[in-house]
């Protein structure tokens, strides 16, 4: 069994690329077969570098490895012509040399009749010998009579008839061959068996079945996935703010194994599972579960899912991602005491960005910034409550959680008031925010020459 990925390097990689990917990933996975990467480059003017080079950097990161090398599409270009002139000398395709004024006219008459285009060249039928010394292209001698029927893993039997199919051209004028004959002879020399695509690609399988058919190759079984509509239900697009992988892990700050776990569940299903992790997708996947309805794109569910999957990452992992996004290096065993907050941080945050803006406080300069809600904090008794809760921590012996909660507890029973009266101000002069883990832990992990230092900058001001 063996499956492919094939996007065009036209532009970034999607998030239905991305699911189109994954799917055929796991489904090779799940049986013991190849999965295989092509990139479609035969569009030249379209296809840039830094396309290509964001599709496999997307696909690294999803953790989509893919077996032998990637497979460059125009590099097979001598390969794809041979194909056409061998189905011209069978008989299968055909030399036409129609301007682009005859199909222009052939194309007002079927827009002025409100029927698709369909081409029918005069040079379909026509001797050789007839033929001019001009440039042509090669087109399909398509089958004109009966239906062709494809038993779609996802979409079940569908027929069209072989009236509706048009004589596609294989080889351009000067040549080159188009992207419908390149990719039926690259998945026929790839061993291709199984191929999984979105079903905007369904009619393309009723073109390209005549070209198996008329080489005499076996035909894969085809399985066409439903595409991703937005919240409202059109089809995704920028208006719904659909781009590319890359944006959703560097600008949102979403995890691969979350991004996975959403783009599987968009579409296909296990049950009830919501949470399914690599290993148990490639157990489970089958394109059975695969359902025929769009399916919805939900940024909230995605990110209540990172936020999963933010709670269950490693420590060190999660610091080290969170430091990359600080803007600033961090000071000597920087690493060290992020890698230590994170058990209180993470639980708070959706995403990385939320992450490492939540253990900024740790690395702040004193005197701190404080935004506008932390200093509304510090106004009328602030200061003298300050004042308490610095002898009290000074005084102890140890500096732990059990410690630093006693200490602050005794200041608020003293002054007659809520723990929570006292753990204000202390919160917005050790953090210079009004939100962050609990003070305990914060004074905790600022140990005590900081967090002694930060109180005292605010007990007179």
């Amino acid at each position: 069994m063996v499956t492919r990925f094939a996007p065009s390097p036209t532009g970034f990689l999607h998030l239905g690329g991305a699911r189109t990917a994954l799917f055929n990933w796991l489904f090779a996975k799940a049986n013991g077969g190849k999965f295989l990467l092509r990139i479609e480059d035969t569009d030249r003017v379209r296809s840039t570098q830094p396309a290509i080079d964001a599709i496999i950097d997307g696909m690294r990161w999803l953790g989509l490895d893919w077996d032998g090398d990637v497979v460059m599409q125009f590099a097979g270009a001598d390969r794809h012509a041979q194909v056409a002139h061998e189905m011209v000398a069978k008989g299968h395709a055909y030399r036409c040399y129609m301007t682009n004024d005859e199909i222009a006219a052939m194309r007002a008459e079927a827009q002025a009749a409100k029927k698709p285009l369909r081409i029918r060249s005069p040079w379909r039928d026509r001797p050789e010998s007839d033929a001019p010394n001009l440039p042509h292209v090669v087109r399909l001698r398509a089958p004109q009579e009966g239906a062709v029927t494809i038993e779609d893993r996802v979409q079940g039997s569908v027929t069209v008839k072989n009236e509706e199919i048009d004589d596609l051209v294989l080889l351009r004028s000067d040549g080159t061959p188009t992207y419908m004959l390149a990719v039926v002879v690259d998945d026929h020399d790839m061993g291709v068996t199984h191929v999984i695509r979105g079903d905007d690609h369904l009619n393309n399988a009723f073109r390209q079945l005549p070209i198996y058919r008329a080489m005499g190759w076996p035909e894969p079984i085809y399985a066409h996935i439903p595409l991703i509509h937005g919240p409202d239900g059109a089809k995704l697009s920028k208006r719904h703010g659909a781009v590319g992988i890359e944006a959703y892990r560097d600008e949102m700050g979403i995890l691969p194994e979350a991004f996975d776990n959403y783009l599987l569940r968009l579409g296909w299903g296990h049950g009830d599972d919501e949470i399914i992790s690599r290993e148990q997708a490639v157990e489970w996947f089958d394109l059975s579960g695969v359902g025929k309805s769009p399916s919805r794109f939900d940024l909230k569910k995605l990110e209540n899912l990172n936020g999963h999957y933010i709670r269950e990452a490693d420590d060190a992992r999660l610091a080290q991602l969170a430091a990359d996004r600080l803007g600033h290096d961090l000071p000597t065993g920087g690493l060290d005491l992020l890698t230590r907050a994170m058990p209180v941080l993470k639980p708070r945050a959706a995403n990385l960005n939320e992450l490492a803006e939540g253990s900024n406080f740790l690395f702040s300069q004193r005197s701190l910034a404080m935004d506008d809600a932390a200093a509304s904090l510090l106004q009328g008794e602030a200061s003298a409550i300050l004042v308490n809760v610095h002898a009290e921590l000074d005084a102890l012996a140890e500096w732990d959680t059990e410690a630093l909660e006693g200490a602050v507890r005794r200041v608020a029973e003293a002054r007659g008031v809520k723990l929570g009266q006292v753990a204000q101000p202390l919160r917005a002069a050790l953090t210079g925010r009004k939100t962050s883990p609990g003070i305990f832990d914060v004074l905790d992990l600022l140990g005590r020459d900081e967090s002694l230092g930060r109180i005292a900058d605010r007990m007179a001001s």
